[in-house]
């Protein structure tokens, strides 16, 4: 494997072969050339090398995956037969599926559930800690059940603006209960860990909202105001008797592994498990949410802003559950393969989070599901990310297609 300096490389270059980040990961095919904001993206990452068994070349291939394409026919057999197949509000295809259904519903309990704690709390400053406790337990058994489809859940920009605390809470409980999981941590922990990602924002009740809300950059006042509510939290919850081990979860989320983060400035073992999987589990949100303020990150973008481990701010154990709870290529994303199909990630492989399995929109088994495929390094390899304008042209064309009904016997 040959190393490259990414500062001697030039834009609108070619490899002769595929071209790795960190001897691991994918970053480039041989057909598609460098660009001038890749090169800005890997010293922005301070990544300084990349590694390939190829050469560098100005020369481009005369064969290649032809552009990815605004979206994947369907099949037209039996499709006059079939009714309309909508899409929902996340992008995914609405299946006549019972189960799927049920998971969207209980999904939505969960946040109204959520919502009318911290209502509860604000109103009369107390917690039903048994009734919290179950609901819990349900989650994390709802997740362990179902985690892939409930990954794959995104809220409206209406439903987070309408009530962004109750939306970030349940996003982030649920990755840190899907990192949890792989971490292989016996329910009564999982537990305690979802209690305190879904309450390590309730001090923010207690400041105003227009501190956490706001589409105006913040003054330092009002910096060191917002970043009061990680110790609020922490009182609120010691106040009401929650354990020791979800109140520390609360009060170090904001603590970085090289000692930059907040209130404590903590380091390293000092800082809780928990603590460290809901630091990771927040930011992940935090960047692919929609804000009235910013444009979320496709999940792909925020994985790897969090695996470049810019300082090292994170836990590299917790980045690891991370990776291989929702893959390099995260559960929900559309990415374009080599066999120039688009596919939608929707689960992980456990030997390699590079190669994830996905479905090809569009295309349907005899059954009348949605084909599946296990990616992997040679003739179904994942090239890239659907660019957004790729993805709503193809999530459009959809909507005009039919879906077969399935063969009966």
């Amino acid at each position: 494997m040959n190393e490259f300096e990414v500062s001697e490389l030039k834009e609108n270059t070619y490899f002769t072969a595929e071209v790795f980040l960190d001897k691991t990961f994918v970053l480039l095919n041989n057909f598609t050339p460098v660009t001038r904001d890749l090169l800005k993206e890997l010293t922005d990452w301070r990544f300084l090398k990349v590694y390939s068994a190829g050469q560098v070349t100005d020369k481009a291939p005369s064969k290649g995956p032809r552009p990815a394409p605004a979206a994947v026919p369907a099949d037209d057999a039996d499709a006059d037969a079939a009714a309309l197949e909508p899409l929902d509000e996340d992008g995914t295809e609405e299946e006549d599926d019972e189960e799927i259904a049920e998971i969207k519903k209980t999904y939505k309990e969960f946040l109204a559930y959520i919502t009318s704690v911290y209502t509860f709390y604000s109103t009369h400053k107390k917690f039903d800690i048994e009734e919290l406790s179950q609901k819990l337990r349900d989650l994390c058994l709802f997740v362990k059940d179902h985690k892939s489809d409930v990954l794959r859940i995104t809220p409206t920009q209406e439903e987070v603006t309408k009530n962004y605390l109750a939306n970030h809470s349940l996003r982030s409980t649920i990755t840190a209960i899907a990192v949890g999981l792989q971490l292989r941590m016996p329910l009564p922990k999982l537990i305690e860990l979802g209690i305190a990602c879904l309450l390590h924002e309730i001090g923010m009740i207690r400041l105003p909202p227009q501190l956490y809300m706001t589409d105006k950059e913040l003054s330092q006042a009002d910096r060191r105001q917002l970043f009061t509510h990680p110790v609020i939290s922490f009182q609120i919850l010691r106040d009401a008797d929650f354990s020791q081990a979800i109140q520390l979860g609360v009060l170090q989320h904001h603590e970085k592994e090289n000692g930059t983060g907040y209130p404590q400035h903590k380091t390293g073992d000092k800082i809780s498990l928990y603590a460290k999987i809901i630091g990771v589990a927040c930011t992940f949100e935090a960047i692919t949410a929609s804000r009235h303020y910013k444009e979320s990150k496709n999940p792909y973008d925020a994985m790897m802003e969090l695996l470049k481990n810019e300082g090292n701010q994170y836990d590299p154990a917790i980045l690891k559950a991370m990776l291989y709870t929702y893959s390099l290529f995260p559960i929900g994303e559309y990415v374009y393969l080599q066999n120039g199909k688009v596919g939608q990630v929707i689960d992980v492989n456990p030997e390699s989070p590079k190669n994830p399995i996905v479905e090809i929109p569009g295309e349907y088994d005899e059954n009348g599901n949605l084909v599946r495929i296990q990616t992997n390094d040679t003739d179904i390899k994942i090239v890239r990310v659907l660019t957004r304008k790729e993805r709503e042209d193809m999530l459009a064309t959809l909507q005009t297609k039919r879906r077969p009904l399935p063969k009966r016997p």
